[in-house]
């Protein structure tokens, strides 16, 4: 089974998870288990997805921003996904600018790599959530799997989960479950029809058709809205006194959890401390540690 996902970080569990050789654990923003010669013992809910990690494949390609009627193996493509990445937000760093260049051009040879599975008649399961990003990947993808009769699985990420002790933990994206946890998803794997995946296809086309500078999902619906569209909640969360640019895109990651990435809150700071409506009080190389305040 070839799975498929649309972030670094959950496709990097997934790719823990599907590993025949797992022991230690790696705490950090997703848990993962490193290398070794056996499986943790599996717990009620969790345990591991039968493969290897060769059998993941990451689309990145951050399609809920920029102009979608470009290919998304174009240099137009590439150097938003850089531009997004690198905003300097840790300070400038040669080496990570490389190993970013790097990475984008990664996504194209995964979409490579994903065809030739699918010319190969291999069945795929498709791992998305409602966070914009994975929706539209999602849709894209569907564009690309209306063009083949392999047999398509997906899963997609429940609102929440009640857990055997009766609390509730809630989900905003795979990058947030840990890899252990991803085989406990499998009861909500289902088959996508041909007439699904040329539904999803459809509503891509419309999407590219209107071709917005940013999608969102927007009462369960995917839409094309304004490069200004969660303007308003920077402008609710940041207070009147001086506050550190990281406290406040924490807070708003925190607070509001739309699947909306760290690096989009800073590209629009940084639009309007140019404009003038923000300020920098105590400056940095380092965006991320500058400290800013309204105008």
């Amino acid at each position: 089974m070839i799975e498929v996902l649309f972030g670094e970080s959950e496709a990097g569990a997934m790719k823990a998870a599907k590993s025949t050789v797992i022991t230690g654990k790696v705490d950090g923003p997703v848990a993962v288990w490193v290398a070794g010669k056996k499986r943790p013992p599996e717990r009620e809910g969790c345990g591991w997805i039968e493969g290897t990690g060769q059998e993941v494949i990451c689309l990145g390609f951050l399609l809920d921003i920029g102009d979608i009627r470009e290919e998304v193996d174009s240099e137009y493509r590439r150097r938003l996904i850089y531009s997004m990445y690198a905003q300097e937000q840790w300070g400038s760093d040669q080496k990570m600018d490389a190993e970013l260049m790097k990475l984008c051009d990664c996504y194209c040879s995964e979409m490579e790599r994903l065809k030739s599975y699918l010319e190969d008649g291999e069945t795929i399961r498709v791992w998305y959530s409602d966070a914009p990003y994975s929706r539209c990947g999602f849709y894209h993808l569907c564009t690309i799997l209306n063009k083949y009769e392999n047999e398509i699985h997906v899963i997609k990420l429940p609102e929440y989960r009640v857990r055997s002790d009766h609390s509730i933990v809630s989900y905003k994206n795979w990058g947030e479950v840990a890899a252990e946890e991803f085989a406990g998803f499998l009861n909500c794997e289902k088959i996508l029809s041909k007439e699904e995946i040329r539904m999803y296809a459809m509503l891509w086309s419309i999407l590219q058709e209107d071709n917005s500078p940013l999608r969102a999902v927007v009462n369960g619906k995917l839409i094309g809205v304004a490069e200004d569209f969660y303007d308003f909640l920077i402008w609710k969360r940041i207070p009147s006194e001086p506050i550190k640019e990281a406290r406040l895109i924490g807070d708003l990651l925190g607070y509001y959890q739309l699947g909306v990435g760290d690096w989009w809150y800073a590209r629009r700071i940084e639009y309007y401390i140019q404009t003038g409506k923000i300020k920098i009080v105590v400056d940095s190389e380092k965006h991320y540690e500058r400290t800013i305040c309204p105008a």
